[in-house]
């Protein structure tokens, strides 16, 4: 993408008011954070002291619960009131900037400034707008497949990176109970399950929306999809299963495979006491993560390019704004600061800005060396080899969610919150409908969403 900018026109008063300025920064500029916890607002508390320290404007870091944003933010745009910059989620940012709150200039210009090929595509195109970007993105995380590296070099199976090569894997290493296949998400009201099957139906290509609105699931390709999380349920134990049953299980070493977040990754290292690896007589012990592969983007048969399913946070820098101090600051945010940005909760902040022109993995090197874990602190770099640092960092050069890139992702959101997926694709793991009965009831049932 070749972002456009377009030139601001001033009145003869706001000119002005301009010319009087100069150059001249704002003494101060108010930053609303949803990373509220003491420890994670004090990081923040810190980078803005050195912003200061560099700049001369002061930043007041501003907590406010991620529930509440929403209203929060339409009733300070409401009063004219909006704060300077807010880091915020994914679903706001094409609606904020359609509805005026955000400066999606002064964030194209940041990218340009910072430099477009250094972050990541995925990351730039989910918030993408005509001629430039909504927000900055900041950090993110993939969903991944982890897996058994050993078993499956034992075996001499493909990494699962694709349906084909999970379903081989599951045939050669399915023996339950001493070690299941997989451990599929079964449990149709948690946010789970729906978070996985997104996951599974993006690998195929396969969304329920498009540019218009609600879209048909194609036959077809939504056959694979359902007849791939077939497989997985099945090679699962019984019951109804989530991320804990999922957790467990492959910390006690009778799971081939499980989805997960990237927050797995300090615990599989025995760096949490309340979620300690039972592979071994050693809850501190690594050995697991030693014997641990991941996988963010895998694909079916009908999308051979695959994709990962991520989840991207930004700054948005508001048309309330002190709009030259506010670009300075997630300028720094972004470039000097961004060590210190990361370092809020490294293993769920991937760095989606890699280098800069000095050195273009800059930060994805000082990523790696940033410490996780809770009753005991290590380095990922520490804990897990080179290429896995890649795999998880890559993935969010091509996430997606439904419905971001046809401008749809409310309605999408609806669709996942209503479970109907969910639902429907347990009924036919069941099997209490066939394959083309549950494509017709997905699509029927979602399009009456709006």
């Amino acid at each position: 993408m070749t972002f456009k900018m377009k030139t601001k026109l001033l009145g003869t008063a706001a000119l002005a008011t301009a010319l009087l300025a100069g150059a001249a920064s704002a003494d101060s500029i108010r930053f609303w954070t949803t990373e509220e916890q003491p420890e994670r607002l004090a990081k923040q508390e810190e980078m803005a002291a050195q912003f200061e320290a560099a700049t001369g404007t002061s930043v007041e870091v501003i907590p406010v619960t991620e529930s509440d944003l929403g209203t929060r933010a339409t009733a300070a745009f409401a009063a004219g009131d909006l704060p300077d910059v807010i880091y915020h989620t994914l679903q706001y940012a094409l609606p904020w900037a359609e509805a005026g709150i955000l400066d999606t200039e002064a964030a194209t210009e940041v990218i340009e400034d910072l430099g477009e090929d250094t972050f990541a595509p995925g990351a730039i195109a989910m918030a993408a707008v005509d001629g430039g970007v909504a927000s900055v993105p900041v950090d993110g995380w993939t969903q991944m497949i982890v897996y058994r590296a050993d078993k499956f070099a034992e075996a001499g199976l493909e990494p699962p990176t694709s349906y084909a090569a999970v379903e081989a894997a599951l045939e050669a290493l399915h023996n339950p109970p001493e070690m299941y296949g997989f451990v599929a998400a079964t449990k149709v009201d948690e946010n789970f399950m729906s978070q996985v099957l997104e996951h599974v139906f993006l690998a195929n290509g396969v969304s329920p929306v498009n540019e218009g609105g609600a879209a048909e699931l194609d036959l077809d390709a939504t056959t694979e999809v359902l007849d791939f999380y077939k497989a997985i349920a099945e090679a699962s134990p019984p019951g109804e299963l989530f991320w804990q049953q999922s957790r467990e299980l492959y910390f006690a070493g009778q799971a081939a495979m499980i989805i997960w977040s990237p927050f797995i990754l300090d615990e599989l290292a025995g760096l949490r006491d309340s979620a300690p690896p039972t592979i071994n007589d050693d809850p501190t012990s690594s050995e697991l993560a030693s014997k641990t592969g991941i996988v963010t983007t895998f694909a079916g048969p009908s999308n051979p390019d695959g994709a990962a399913w991520g989840d991207v946070r930004y700054f948005g820098i508001t048309n309330d704004a002190d709009t030259d101090a506010a670009m300075e600051f997630v300028k720094f945010s972004m470039d000097e600061g961004y060590t210190q940005t990361l370092s809020i909760a490294p293993e769920g902040k991937f760095p989606v800005r890699r280098g800069n022109a000095d050195n273009p993995t800059a930060f994805q090197e000082a990523w790696a060396q940033l410490d996780v874990g809770v009753d005991r602190r290590a380095p990922l770099g520490d804990l897990y080899e080179q290429s896995m640092i890649d795999e998880i960092v890559g993935g969010l050069d091509v996430a997606q969610r439904w419905g971001v890139a046809e401008g749809q992702l409310s309605l999408a959101s609806k669709m996942i919150n209503s479970q109907i997926v969910n639902r429907v694709v347990r009924q036919y793991i069941d099997g209490e409908i066939d394959a083309a009965a549950a494509v017709a009831a997905m699509n029927e049932q979602l399009a009456a969403i709006e």
